[in-house]
C-alpha cells in the first residue's frame, strides 16, 4: 500500500522544490529514488541526516530507496555551495569509507529485506571507472550545451567577480557526471527520482535533461531546504567541528547534548525533520512545550528520539545519566558507571591536576587534594573553611577534613571528581 510521500515531506517542512508531476508519478506505482552521499569521510554527520530521513520516508511510503556513494564524484569535488575545490581521495580510502557508511545507513534503511522495496547501496565509481574520456564526451557531453551548464547557480557563483578562485574544468564537468549517475540508475534500475539539498537542484535537473535526451524517458527532482539555525550559526557544527554519527568521533553524550541545547524555534522545526513522530504527536508536544517552556519538553523529546535512532536506547540512558551528573541529581555510582570518553566529555574544560598513584596509599588528605597538591582552592585555610562548611564533595559525596582519597575512589581507575558547592568542579588525574 503506497503512502503519499510528497505530502508527508510537505507537512514536515522537508520540501524546497519538487518537479511538477512528481507526486502523481509516485502515487501510481512503487518507484525508485536515490540520494547521493559524499564518501570523503568514514562516517556520516548530522548534515547528511536530512537526505537519509528522506530515503527512510521514501521506503516507509512503499518505494525503493537507493543510497548512492559518490566514489567517482568524490574523486572530483562538487562545486555546489563550495568556495574551493575539495581534497581528492584514492580508491582504497573510498572503498573503506563506503563500507563504514553502509553500516551506518543500515540503522535507518532496510537493505536485507526480501521485500521488493529493500534499500540498495551503489557506488558511481563502479560504472564510471571504465569510461574513457573520449567515450564520455562523445556519449554524454555532446547532449548538454555549455550555455545550459553555465546557467546553473553553482557555476555562476564560482565564476562571479566575488569568487576568490576560478573554477577548474574538472569541477565544471561535475554536473555532467552527477547527471550521468541519474541516467545510469534510470536505465539500469528504473530510478525516476533524485533527491538532495536545495543546492543540488542544478545538478539534479542536468540528470533529468540527460534522461530526456538520451534515455527517452522522464526523471523527477525533489529537493529539501538546507537546514539552518535561527541564530545564524551553522547547523551540525560545534566548536569541536562536525557532529558525527560515529560514536568514536562524537560521543552519544555530546550528540545528545547537541540536540538538547537547540533553541525553541529550531527544536520545533527539527522535531518534524529528524524524528518519525506523527503530526498529532508533534502538535501535542509543541503545545505542551509552550505551556511550560522552562521544562524543555520539545528539546528533550528531540534529543531522545534522535540519539536512540542513531545510537541506541542504552546510549541514550547513559547520555541522560551523564547529563544529570552536572546538575547534582546523581551519585558516586552513576559517576563510576561512565566510560572514560564520556567522563572527559562531561567535564571538558574543568581544571585538572595530576597526582601520583603512590599518594593514594594509604590515602591523600583533603587539604592536599584541595589546595597544596592541586591549587583547586587558594590556600590550606580556605580548604579547611570549605570543609567545615560541608561544601566539599568527592565523587558527588559530601566529605569532611578527616576524609582520605584512596584507590577505591577512582573512576575508570584514573579520575577523582572534586566539587565545591554546586557548580565548581575539579578533576584529579591519577597516573
Amino acid at each position: 500500500m503506497l503512502k503519499n510521500f510528497v505530502q508527508e515531506l510537505q507537512w514536515r517542512g522537508m520540501i524546497h522544490d519538487v518537479m511538477p508531476g512528481a507526486e502523481e508519478h509516485l502515487m501510481e506505482a512503487m518507484r525508485a529514488a536515490y540520494v547521493g552521499i559524499d564518501p570523503t569521510a568514514d562516517s556520516l554527520h548530522i548534515g547528511h541526516l536530512v537526505g537519509v530521513m528522506m530515503l527512510k520516508h521514501f521506503q516507509l511510503a512503499g518505494h525503493k530507496p537507493f543510497a548512492l556513494v559518490g566514489g567517482a564524484t568524490g574523486m572530483i569535488g562538487d562545486p555546489s555551495g563550495k568556495s574551493a575545490e575539495r581534497n581528492l581521495l584514492d580508491e582504497k580510502t573510498l572503498r573503506y569509507n563506503q563500507e563504514a557508511l553502509k553500516a551506518q545507513l543500515s540503522r535507518f534503511l532496510d537493505f536485507e529485506s526480501d521485500e521488493p522495496n529493500a534499500a540498495v547501496l551503489v557506488n558511481n565509481y563502479d560504472w564510471m571507472k571504465n569510461f574513457s574520456f573520449l567515450e564520455f564526451i562523445r556519449d554524454v557531453g555532446k547532449h548538454i550545451t555549455v550555455n545550459y551548464m553555465m546557467a546553473k547557480d553553482s557555476v555562476k557563483k564560482r565564476l562571479s567577480a566575488d569568487a576568490k578562485e576560478g573554477m577548474s574544468f574538472t569541477e565544471f564537468t561535475y554536473q555532467l557526471v552527477q547527471g550521468y549517475d541519474f541516467l545510469y540508475l534510470f536505465q539500469h534500475h528504473d530510478c525516476t527520482l533524485q533527491m538532495g539539498g536545495s543546492d543540488q537542484w542544478g545538478n539534479i535537473t542536468t540528470g533529468t535533461e540527460l534522461i530526456r535526451r538520451i534515455g527517452g524517458g522522464k526523471g523527477f527532482a525533489l529537493t529539501c531546504p538546507l537546514i539552518t539555525k535561527a541564530d545564524g550559526t551553522k547547523f551540525g557544527k560545534t566548536e569541536g567541528g562536525n557532529v558525527w554519527l560515529d560514536a568514536e568521533r562524537t560521543s552519544p553524550y555530546k550528540f545528545y547534548q547537541y540536540w538538547l541545547n537547540t533553541s525553541d524555534e529550531d527544536a520545533e522545526k527539527y522535531v518534524k525533520i529528524f524524528t518519525f513522530l506523527t503530526q498529532q504527536e508533534i502538535q501535542d508536544l509543541v503545545a505542551a512545550h509552550k505551556e511550560a517552556p522552562h521544562e524543555r519538553a520539545l528539546q528533550r523529546k528531540l534529543a531522545e528520539e534522535v540519539t536512540t535512532m542513531v545510537h541506541s536506547k542504552e546510549d541514550l540512558e547513559n547520555a541522560i545519566k551523564a547529563s544529570d551528573i552536572l546538575f547534582g541529581k546523581s551519585t558516586s555510582q552513576d559517576l563510576k558507571g561512565l566510560n572514560e570518553k564520556t567522563f572527559l566529555d562531561v567535564f571538558e574544560g574543568v581544571p585538572q591536576a595530576q597526582v601520583s598513584r603512590e599518594e593514594l596509599v594509604p590515602g591523600l588528605d583533603m587539604i592536599g587534594a584541595l589546595a597544596a597538591k592541586t591549587n583547586f582552592l587558594g590556600s590550606n585555610g580556605e580548604a579547611r573553611r570549605e570543609l567545615k562548611q560541608n561544601s566539599i564533595s568527592v565523587n558527588k559525596e559530601k566529605v569532611g577534613e578527616e576524609y582520605l582519597i584512596t584507590e577505591a575512589d577512582l573512576i575508570n581507575n584514573k579520575f577523582v571528581l572534586l566539587q565545591r558547592g554546586k557548580k565548581n568542579y575539579f578533576v584529579l588525574v591519577v597516573d
